[in-house]
């Protein structure tokens, strides 16, 4: 498979293009005939934007591109061939009026207001572009409302695409389309739009998520939705339970641009023969990356930002330092081992209590843990990472010998105990002896239920539970091959 970064397969983008332009300068003063910001401008930028940057981002990476957008002959339509010229292969299709084009004004690189000009939209198909998405190896479409989608709809529902990123104002994705991308609140409106009730009071925003993209699924008849959730990552559901990846890393970057960088990773990397889950991790990596080396920002003409490496999933360290430490209690000295093998129940009511108190989110994760490998380590920071407080609910010896055989668990249940304590991502740790952890989660009511990802295509039985008081069940990525039975297998090999 290649990666983002190395030659890959060719790619059709069709959407609606834009012309950026950035205005940064510095404000020191207000105006004085208004409470408004004096911008002195420094320096301007015009890029790609829309499908088009989608486009060279996909080019960038790489790929052998074709556009197929709508384009003029105004100025704006003009300066935007210019800046595509030699880089991506551009498929003209007739524009009524002016291309739109986007204006950020920024003070020392924080956007002030942005000018919005031009309302040219697609007139019609022509047949060079109908024969382009027949004869494509991989299309992806970035609609932004503006007709590119909508006058070529019959012949992208012949062969539909495999990545669609919608846009409000734009019409559905056709049915089939592998993946659909949309943003938070986009999601939220389609799903308004759809008739999908929005959750209560009680369900947490990760909750309707969730619930939001697994009704898109079935409304557009797609096989997967992802809504992009920004510096948290992405959600992606395939109707059942959701599966979450998180970025990497938070950052302080622009996420102007970072919709399109998804995109056009998650379609490069389906073209080259990843699954979905794979896509969408690779995307979140790449747009996290876009975004803190500058976002579109960092765009110029001769070329992109070098984003700077960000941590594939599961190997950061430290996770605790970026989300809430108030709700963690202190860890004792060094001395003899407690006889109480984890939290008593009044302890850990009270954490939770005051993570709720402050309005924080309780995520709760389980299992044996009885070899700790790095697969349960990233598991466990990245549950950490869409919360405030971790508890870990942990199967008994008993509980472990009857779901594993005897001889396991091989480290008693005191040390297992001990070993995630000393996690900085855990914030407590609760035994429970029976075959699943279902009455101690009755008891916790976490607002989140983490399960690694080898748990795809499995039943979660939590997932009814957590319903109940407006929780949420989610998966979670799992690095492949680590296993605490492949280790003791190992093991056994070396004698």
């Amino acid at each position: 498979m290649n990666r983002v970064g190395e030659p890959g397969s060719g790619l059709l983008v069709v959407g609606d293009a834009l012309l950026d332009r950035d205005l940064d300068g510095t404000a020191d003063r207000l105006a004085p005939d208004a409470p408004v910001p004096v911008v002195t401008e420094r320096n301007r930028r015009l890029r790609p934007g829309g499908a088009a940057l989608a486009a060279r981002l996909a080019a960038a990476d790489g790929r052998d591109v074709t556009l197929v957008t709508g384009l003029g002959d105004d100025p704006a339509s003009e300066e935007l061939r210019r800046l595509l010229d030699g880089r991506v292969k551009v498929i003209a299709l007739p524009l009524t009026g002016a291309l739109a084009e986007k204006t950020r004004v920024l003070a020392r690189g924080c956007p002030v207001v942005r000018l919005d000009r031009g309302d040219g939209r697609v007139r019609e198909a022509t047949e060079e572009a109908r024969e382009a998405v027949r004869t494509a190896p991989a299309v992806l479409v970035s609609d932004y409302g503006r007709g590119a989608a909508d006058a070529l709809r019959d012949v992208l529902a012949e062969r539909p695409p495999l990545v669609w990123d919608p846009h409000p104002r734009g019409g559905p994705p056709v049915p089939g389309t592998r993946l659909v991308t949309p943003a938070r609140a986009e999601a939220r409106a389609f799903a308004a739009a759809a008739g999908v009730e929005a959750a209560g009071p009680s369900g947490s925003d990760l909750r309707a998520a969730a619930r939001e993209a697994a009704a898109l699924v079935r409304h557009w008849a797609a096989a997967s939705v992802t809504v992009t959730l920004g510096s948290r990552g992405a959600l992606l559901s395939y109707g059942d339970h959701p599966l979450l990846v998180p970025a990497a890393a938070a950052h302080p970057g622009d996420s102007c641009g970072a919709g399109d960088r998804f995109a056009a990773t998650a379609a490069g990397l389906l073209a080259d023969g990843a699954l979905v889950g794979e896509a969408v991790e690779g995307a979140v990596v790449a747009a996290s990356a876009f975004a803190a080396a500058g976002g579109a920002g960092g765009v110029t003409d001769s070329g992109f930002p070098q984003a700077r490496a960000l941590a594939p999933h599961g190997s950061r360290t430290g996770l605790s330092s970026t989300a809430s430490t108030t709700a963690r209690e202190p860890e004792p000295g060094p001395g003899p081992e407690p006889e109480s093998e984890s939290e008593s129940e009044s302890d850990l009511q009270a954490l939770l209590a005051r993570v709720r108190a402050r309005g924080g989110t309780v995520v709760a994760a389980g299992g044996c843990f009885d070899l700790l490998h790095a697969g349960h380590v990233g598991l466990l920071q990245a549950a950490r990472g869409i919360g405030d407080c971790l508890v870990v609910c942990l199967n008994s010896d008993a509980s472990v010998r009857r779901r594993k055989g005897a001889g396991r668990p091989v480290n008693p249940l005191a040390d297992r105990v001990r070993v995630l304590r000393a996690l900085a991502c855990v914030d407590a740790v609760a035994v429970f002896d029976e075959d699943t952890p279902q009455r101690l989660l009755a008891e916790l009511r976490p607002d989140i239920w983490a399960k690694g990802g080898d748990y795809t295509g499995a039943e979660l039985p939590e997932a009814a539970l957590l319903e109940r008081w407006g929780g949420q069940a989610v998966l979670l990525p799992y690095l492949a091959g680590r296993s605490s039975t492949t280790l003791l297998t190992r093991a056994e090999d070396l004698r």
